[in-house]
């Protein structure tokens, strides 16, 4: 008698709408966005741009939240520990494969405690310089930095434009002075007013400044130039495939997310990667979205690894060391 009393309350549930709380529709609340840097700079307005995407599709609102510090370990950490129910998402870039040989003991395992969710987009850096410098061409600069410790800044160790530093150097056979920052904005009010002398920095951070003649750009970390900077050289075609660097955005969520929630996200993001409005301010930025299969949950973590294997040998071969805590 009890099992029909059963039977017969689950099927009041079912006509009525009523479903069990595992099978309630993805998202059941809002979703936070985890940024590892302050607001502004491109992976930061990389998540503001997606963000309003998700929260039309899913009906519920994705709030991107910037946790900065600790070399980005401080959000890896925050999203390792939420709840795998979808609810926090990262969105991170190049930094968080480096840190995996940069940092002795991270607070988590980058390949196991993160479920990719999918590859967003790239772009190449461009060497900017302050107006003042005496050299106007690569080779002008690249004569110049043997004779001249250059002052460069970067945003942080491992950050991208601090291996791209070190690549440069490298490659042009120089000794640099590294000067780290917080961020793109005051690495570019500093060259600006003359207080260091190069930066790696993205395309959209610079283009207008360069366009204006109020920094020079020496060199495009890509194989091809950018109309975006005539008659910039690509450092890849100068110096070879060690300086062709991609910056890079992928999207994740703590491990043990269920696939369905995964799916459900990476479907969403194909969508916003469509949407012509992103589209065309990726463009402006000098941002390409990445090729299908690396936009899969598979193809994102299949290049996650590959990358932790490229710039774990970068930062093994230059001996960088992750600063003291």
């Amino acid at each position: 008698m009890k099992s029909h009393v059963v039977a017969l309350a689950f099927s009041l549930l079912a006509t009525i709408g009523v479903a069990p709380a595992h099978a309630q529709t993805y998202p059941s609340r809002p979703v936070t966005i985890i940024v590892p840097y302050p607001a502004g700079g491109p992976t930061d307005q990389v998540a503001r741009q997606i963000a309003p995407k998700l929260s039309a599709k899913f009906g519920h609102n994705f709030i991107v939240e910037n946790v900065s510090g600790g070399g980005t370990n401080i959000a890896g950490q925050r999203v390792t520990r939420a709840a795998p129910d979808g609810t926090t998402i990262f969105i991170h870039n190049l930094q968080i494969a480096a840190n995996v040989s940069l940092y002795p003991s991270l607070p988590f395992d980058t390949e196991k405690d993160f479920q990719p969710i999918g590859m967003i987009n790239s772009n190449p850096l461009v060497l900017v310089g302050r107006k003042t410098l005496a050299a106007n061409t690569l080779q002008e600069l690249a004569a110049w930095m043997k004779t001249t410790p250059a002052r460069m800044g970067h945003p942080g160790t491992g950050s991208t434009g601090h291996l791209a530093t070190f690549l440069l150097a490298q490659a042009l056979g120089v000794d640099v002075t590294h000067i780290p920052y917080r961020g793109a904005a005051p690495m570019l009010q500093d060259t600006l007013g003359g207080h260091i002398d190069l930066f790696f920095a993205t395309p959209q951070q610079v283009v207008g400044q360069f366009a204006s003649g109020a920094v020079k750009v020496f060199g495009i970390t890509s194989k091809e130039t950018s109309a975006q900077f005539p008659g910039v050289p690509s450092f890849a075609a100068t110096y070879g495939p060690k300086l062709d660097i991609s910056f890079w955005h992928i999207m994740l969520a703590p491990a043990g997310t269920p696939r369905p929630i995964v799916d459900a996200l990476n479907g969403a993001l194909q969508e916003a990667m469509a949407d012509p409005e992103i589209l065309k301010a990726w463009a402006t930025s000098g941002m390409a979205p990445y090729p299908a299969a690396q936009r899969t949950p598979e193809g994102a973590a299949a290049y996650l690894k590959t990358q932790i294997a490229h710039w774990g040998q970068v930062v093994r071969d230059n001996k960088i060391e992750a600063p003291a805590n």
